[in-house]
């Protein structure tokens, strides 16, 4: 008896645990943003954004913004090799990094456009388990393929067991169905293969095989040469066309029987007709896509001691590779795990919008200079040349703003103390799914959802008085909802809602939670082993 179909799933401890993230607001801080004095060309793009903070929670912040809107996302992120987990054993650190992970790529593919696609670059510690999970999160008819990326030229004595050479590279559409992927143009040697020995007016052509491995009737039959030999196909093979579409090609001298009109006929394909554009590989060679060796050059080249901050930095030709595939000039490119900002960098250089996200102090000191010097024409290495880069553009920088709630010395939870009026109607707007654009001329107009509907937000007590002038001030066509501290209602307001805050958003988030980051430091303790007694927090024995 047949039985229902059942979807297989990667299961994990803790997998059923979800954040509940606050959706933060952005604030810029001009002074870090950057652009060039002046216009290098008319396409230069001002507008790109280098975030400052967890980057789970950044995501969360682009997304009222920005969903369906980013065209690829690339990410690098930690690869749970075990040094960063040292304090737990294998699965539970496996499992955190699972979840880590899960939680950011339900973000990032709401975040894609239906044409863009994912690329993350991922060893062998993790791999197998992560393709799992964005089969979930993407859905597997949504998996384009697993790049194989030649990230060293020469192997080490003292490995173990293998010399690993490579890491992956995996892709994923937003809907395979929609999403199309830029060819490499044909390179020198690979039209060095096309000559003319026949000298035909047509120009250059290369033979192909004219058979094919599977044998048809209609395709089984001799070939006379010009030098009067007969061929016919081996057994259990066929020839390509029937005999007369041999005879019209023969005619239109596209068949090549040799010099000497004797040989085995093959078909001629000339260079003018074949496409200029070929897929992409899976196996991206160093020669092609750079290595590890190369990134640590380019680094260095723009900073000095950074082998302690990148050990393993991504080569501008990598990144170079998947952005010519995967995006056109003036797409958006996303990456949240910044690290050195190659990303930005090759974005920058080839004409692409791009947003950034880091944690670390070096989104300070090595992030914003390496842009800078992009920017100001004084980056010569790494995709430069190859693009012909001649500086331009900008960037702004923000930084997550502080959670909208904390406690107070009662342990009460209230609305942070460093936030403004603005920055407060911004995060309720937010919150609320309006979008904040306060009015010049109407007071009561923070933000709206729709044409008619709009929202209020004041630390105001509101009295009765107040909400019945609201109400007469919107009007019966219009809607709005009053976020306030307090209010004081003695009727009916038909075209106003009226909510109490932080009562109205209390259950919403996880308040006061700064850092979702991957680092073993912000993770919870590991569990205790049964039987093992603490006190005061201290193993004492068990």
């Amino acid at each position: 008896m047949a039985t229902k179909k059942q979807k297989l799933e990667l299961t994990w401890i803790g997998k059923e645990n979800r954040p509940k993230l606050e959706p933060r607001i952005l604030l810029e801080e001009p002074e870090k943003s950057y652009h060039a004095n002046h216009l290098v060309t008319s396409k230069d793009v001002f507008n790109n954004r280098l975030i400052y903070g967890d980057n789970l929670l950044a995501l969360k912040a682009l997304e009222a913004e920005f969903t369906g809107k980013v065209k690829c996302v690339f990410i690098d992120p930690p690869y749970n090799t075990g040094s960063a987990f040292e304090h737990y054993d294998d699965g539970v650190e496996h499992s955190i990094w699972l979840g880590l992970m899960r939680d950011r790529l339900e973000i990032i593919r709401r975040l894609l456009s239906d044409d863009g696609s994912l690329w993350i670059t991922i060893d062998d510690n993790e791999a197998h388990y992560l393709k799992v999970v964005c089969d979930e999160v993407f859905g597997r008819r949504n998996f384009v393929a697993t790049v194989v990326w030649q990230k060293k030229y020469a192997g080490k004595a003292d490995s173990q067991f293998f010399s690993e050479f490579h890491e992956y590279v995996l892709v994923f559409a937003k809907s395979t169905s929609q999403f199309r992927l830029n060819g490499f143009s044909r390179t020198i040697e690979q039209d060095a293969r096309y000559k003319n020995p026949d000298s035909d007016p047509r120009g250059p052509w290369a033979s192909d095989n004219l058979l094919r491995t599977e044998a048809r009737d209609y395709a089984i039959y001799p070939i006379q040469t010009p030098a009067g030999k007969e061929y016919w196909p081996p057994k259990g093979s066929s020839w390509r066309f029937n005999k007369d579409k041999i005879q019209e090609l023969i005619a239109d001298n596209r068949i090549w029987f040799g010099e000497r009109g004797g040989n085995m006929p093959r078909l001629k394909r000339f260079l003018s007709e074949v496409t200029q554009s070929l897929p992409p590989t899976t196996w991206w060679s160093h020669q092609d896509a750079g290595h590890n060796s190369e990134a640590k050059k380019e680094t260095l080249s723009l900073f000095s001691e950074v082998e302690e901050v990148f050990s393993t930095p991504k080569p501008e030709r990598l990144l170079h590779r998947i952005m010519h595939l995967a995006t056109n000039p003036n797409d958006l490119v996303l990456d949240s795990f910044a690290g050195s900002g190659t990303t930005g960098a090759v974005a920058h250089k080839m004409g692409r919008r791009w947003i950034m996200v880091e944690l670390g102090e070096h989104c300070h000191t090595h992030i914003i200079p390496r842009l800078k010097k992009v920017i100001d024409d004084e980056d010569p290495g790494g995709i430069t040349e190859a693009v012909n880069w001649k500086g331009g553009g900008g960037f702004r920088y923000y930084r997550l703003a502080p959670s909208l709630l904390e406690k107070d010395k009662w342990d009460n939870w209230v609305i942070n103390k460093t936030y403004n009026a603005p920055m407060l109607a911004a995060a309720l707007c937010k919150l609320e799914g309006f979008t904040y654009s306060p009015s010049d001329s109407v007071y009561w107009q923070h933000g709206y959802s729709t044409e008619r509907d709009f929202i209020y937000v004041t630390t105001a007590n509101l009295s009765h008085e107040h909400l019945q002038q609201l109400s007469e001030e919107v009007g019966q066509e219009r809607s709005l909802l009053v976020l306030c501290t307090a209010f004081r209602g003695r009727g009916e307001y038909p075209n106003l809602t009226v909510k109490k805050i932080p009562k109205q958003v209390l259950s919403r988030c996880e308040w006061d939670h700064d850092d979702y980051s991957l680092k073993v430091e912000n993770l919870p303790k590991a569990p205790r082993k049964p039987g093992q007694l603490t006190l005061f927090g201290q193993e004492v024995g068990s």
